[in-house]
């Protein structure tokens, strides 16, 4: 016999087997839906372990004969039909987002893949529902094929009965106060005070995060039994340089400083040798050199093919003495993840030589961090506006939200297209980027006939004209962020129509007027957009009578005004003399 735990054991065991049997025996039932089908398909669900009275012996009994359980599955709380994570546009197709409610069959036709081809709610459950995306490339167009199935967990410790109701939402917590202090207290297991444990607890928690670091750490180097940091050089109370500048994560640094050397000796200091800013012990991993550009003593720039370490290295030039292979500038780039932790770090030199006529020696040094699996945001300046880039814009959902963007920047502020056929109908949906700094016109023509009622010629052309989703706020810089609100410039939209009895009043151009600003320096002004307007301008025609068309010109144009005042070089006002000559001064003449 066995020990007496073993035989409750197995039964749990083969109650697990059995449940997981039947799930396993379940076949997903898809169907495969038209473009606005929703409706899901019926699934068989396994059954599960019924509830004992604790004490009680279990009852060996075959799976087939159990009861199913009287709790009923939840009701799921996202519904994954409706569900689209990749709708970002509003009234816009996203391209290759095949949930996208806004995009037509026309619009599947030209999709390369779906972006997302599976949307389901929690991965813990048992048996829940997932919707399925994919095109269908046999078809002519190509179409979107749409599934919504029963995705099963083969897990054996998937979530099957959801019967703790709060557990599906939030819940906010207690606040403790003088009434519910001492109960609180009660529910609580108390504190500990054992030193022994928090100090080993502590000691273990920052041996596993050594290598993680957060906002304004200092970074740590691969010699532990020092505690010794990445030393960053830069000025502290005067242009010299100092080495015992700790760098710091996240932290972006550039600095020049000058250091003073004994020219005869520039092989013997570290400051002036690559080895001691590539060390492989400099920190936690790998440093790699990307690059090494020589500068010679008339700044002709060099790059060299390889990447091993020089040494500087006294050399002749005539009757003069020079110093070969100094270190003039370094530029560490360090990629980190989204834990805090640096996983690679790359260094570029600048290596000259130095001559007597140099010293003191002027040297640069730059940190920089870059997240990894990240791609570099395309900008239109930084900080102003670069003439010819497109200029930024989006709009605000509601009161107190941050501003959104469509993903294409040369979509976010557009006039009409124009085209040789210059055939308004043939361009719908065509549109030109508003580029900074560019005064732009376009247009085109649009025939008017008794059968189409002007209420619909006038939709039609507000939305030639408006494009499908107008922004209602602009950039002023070139790298403004979206939380920041209240830096955006609204746009101000008017309608300007003449009122005639009787006729049509049909828009017939849109004016866009950007006033930007030169902020900052004079010896560097940024471009900075204060104020744009956009005005709809509609005219009075006629109602055309039967078998007569009309042709009507829809025009937008794109206006840059400089708004800034003539920049003027203060000087500072002439000092007054004020002295006194003492009263005998012109004695004996007076």
């Amino acid at each position: 016999m066995g020990p007496p735990g073993l035989a409750p054991l197995l039964l749990v065991l083969q109650g697990c087997w059995a449940s997981v049997s039947a799930q396993d025996g379940v076949t997903p039932a898809a169907t495969t839906k038209d473009l606005n089908s929703t409706e899901p398909a019926p699934a068989t669900l396994g059954p599960s372990l019924s509830p004992r009275t604790p004490g009680a012996p279990r009852t060996p009994e075959s799976p087939r004969t159990r009861e199913p359980s009287s709790h009923p599955r939840p009701t799921p709380v996202t519904d994954v039909a409706a569900l689209c994570v990749c709708d970002l546009s509003p009234a816009q197709c996203d391209v290759n987002c095949c949930c996208d409610p806004d995009c037509s069959s026309m619009d599947f036709s030209v999709f390369s893949a779906c972006s997302v081809p599976l949307v389901m709610g929690d991965s813990q459950f048992c048996s829940q529902k997932a919707a399925i995306y994919s095109l269908n490339f046999t078809a002519n167009p190509p179409q979107r094929v749409f599934k919504l199935i029963d995705q099963i967990n083969p897990s054996i410790f998937c979530i099957h009965i959801t019967n703790y109701k709060p557990a599906l939402s939030f819940i906010n917590p207690e606040v403790p106060d003088e009434n519910n202090f001492d109960r609180l207290m009660k529910m609580s297991a108390g504190f500990t005070l054992n030193a022994e444990l928090d100090s080993s607890f502590s000691t273990k928690l920052d041996a596993a995060n050594t290598a993680k670091y957060e906002y304004g750490a200092q970074l740590q180097t691969s010699n532990d039994s020092s505690g010794s940091f990445l030393r960053f050089p830069s000025p502290l109370m005067s242009s010299l340089c100092t080495d015992d500048n700790p760098a710091a994560f996240l932290v972006n640094q550039a600095v020049k400083c000058t250091r003073r050397i004994n020219l005869e000796q520039c092989e013997e200091i570290e400051a002036l040798s690559m080895a001691h800013y590539s060390s492989p012990t400099i920190l936690r991993v790998p440093i790699t050199i990307q690059s090494i550009v020589i500068q010679s003593l008339n700044k002709t720039l060099t790059r060299l093919e390889h990447t091993d370490v020089l040494w500087p290295a006294l050399a002749s030039a005539g009757q003069e003495r020079i110093c070969i292979n100094v270190v003039l500038e370094v530029k560490y780039s360090l990629t980190y993840t989204d834990a805090g932790e640096i996983t690679k770090a790359a260094l570029s030199f600048l290596l000259g030589t130095v001559s007597s006529a140099v010293i003191p020696l002027q040297q640069k040094f730059e940190i920089h961090f870059i997240q990894q699996e990240t791609e570099p945001v395309p900008l239109s300046g930084n900080p102003g506006y670069v003439v010819g880039l497109p200029v930024a814009a989006g709009f605000q959902p509601q009161k107190g939200s941050g501003i959104i963007q469509t993903a294409n920047r040369f979509g976010q502020l557009t006039i009409l297209h124009s085209s040789a056929e210059q055939d308004c109908l043939a361009v719908e949906g065509m549109r030109t980027p508003v580029l900074f700094g560019y005064n732009m016109q376009s247009g085109c023509k649009l025939r008017l006939s008794s059968t189409i009622p002007c209420r619909l010629v006038v939709r039609k052309v507000k939305d030639l004209l408006r494009g499908q989703g107008f922004p209602d706020y602009v950039a002023p810089f070139g790298n403004s962020q979206a939380q920041d609100v209240l830096d955006w410039v609204p746009v101000h939209f008017t309608t300007l129509s003449s009122n005639v009895k009787d006729f049509c009043q049909l828009p017939v151009a849109l004016v866009i007027e950007v006033k930007w600003t030169k902020y900052g320096s004079l010896l560097n002004p940024q471009a900075r957009i204060v104020n744009v307007t956009a005005k709809l301008i509609s005219s009075s025609f006629p109602e055309a009578s039967a078998g007569n068309e009309r042709t009507v010109l829809i025009s937008s144009v794109v206006t840059f005004v400089a708004a800034s005042a003539p920049a003027e070089a203060g000087f500072r006002a002439r000092p007054a003399i004020n002295a006194r000559l003492p009263f005998n001064f012109f004695f004996p003449f007076v």
